[in-house]
């Protein structure tokens, strides 16, 4: 693909350069914190082995835009499961602080796919101790804990999902089949590490392991609430609302048709498959474009190549 900046004029290009350091810069501190500069170098800039290759299929699908889609795509799924939403509302803070559970969540993918062993090895470690004190009551009574391996694999498989369908729909490069099976085999090494019993391998067996957990799933109130905080009353200044809603819509679109009426969302087939998909593109090629480093200007013949 063409940086077109390079075809234009040097004041247009400059202003073009400006705009996309600036928006890039929010983005990365959105979702990177305060810390987020030494921890990219933590994770990209220091030496030793590291879980996955280059080339691996959790790095081509972890590193793309349409992990905004899937990010906030898996919330909703997840918030389906009585006890871990139980866990969410009690002990995530995801209210009061959701930008720091979307940093520490951010911080968690891009240490264990792209940062040395020994730094996804201190990430899980501090993950797994926080998970021993999550504990208590759902609101129908049941006891929860987020150490409980059966609560970890549901978060797991519809954290997977979501990205991955995320990545079919919206990813620069979607997998083909195989590509597909060896991110889920590539993720079940993620999830093994934080406690994830008997983790799927396979787009098949991730599909069995989510139809599993169907009869298990509710849209209780609290999940309501939390859908209602995600997709309509987001912390956000008034200019980032636009793009955000596109990346709700886009995220909705790709729910599972028996997800809506639990979370009360909608269903608009029509809509879903024209506007919200070509929203969905613009949002997460927009995302693409501020958060990449800029290529050298092709030459000018062709005017277009790959």
């Amino acid at each position: 693909m063409v940086d077109l900046s390079a075809r234009l004029p040097g004041a247009v290009t400059d202003r073009l350069a400006a705009l996309r350091s600036r928006v890039g810069s929010a983005v990365f501190s959105r979702v990177a914190g305060d810390e987020g500069s030494g921890r990219r170098a933590r994770i990209l800039g220091a030496e030793g082995p590291r879980w996955f290759d280059d080339g691996a299929a959790i790095r081509t699908v972890h590193g793309d835009a349409s992990m905004f889609v899937g990010g906030l795509r898996a919330l909703l799924l997840q918030s389906l499961h009585p006890l871990a939403m139980a866990g969410v509302a009690g002990h995530s803070g995801f209210r009061g602080d959701p930008w720091g559970r979307l940093q520490r969540t951010s911080y968690f993918l891009a240490a264990t796919t792209f940062g040395p062993a020994e730094e996804a090895e201190r990430v899980i470690a501090t993950i797994r101790r926080a998970h021993s004190f999550v504990h208590g009551t759902a609101p129908d009574g049941r006891p929860y804990s987020a150490s409980d391996p059966h609560l970890l694999r549901w978060v797991h498989v519809a954290e997977i999902d979501s990205f991955l369908t995320a990545h079919d729909r919206y990813g620069s490069t979607p997998l083909d089949a195989a590509g597909r099976d060896a991110y889920v085999a590539d993720t079940a090494r993620v999830a093994r590490e934080l406690g994830v019993p008997d983790p799927p391998e396979s787009t098949a067996e991730l599909a069995a392991q989510l139809a599993a957990y169907r009869p298990e799933l509710a849209g209780t109130p609290e999940a309501r609430d939390a859908a209602r905080f995600l997709l309509w009353e987001p912390p956000l200044p008034l200019s980032a609302r636009l793009p955000y809603g596109v990346l709700a819509a886009a995220s909705v679109g790709l729910m599972p048709r028996w997800t809506r009426l639990p979370l009360r969302l909608p269903w608009l087939p029509v809509a879903e498959r024209t506007v919200v998909r070509a929203g969905g593109h613009a949002i997460t090629a927009g995302i693409r474009w501020v958060t990449s480093t800029p290529r050298p200007a092709p030459p000018p013949m062709p005017p277009v190549h790959p």
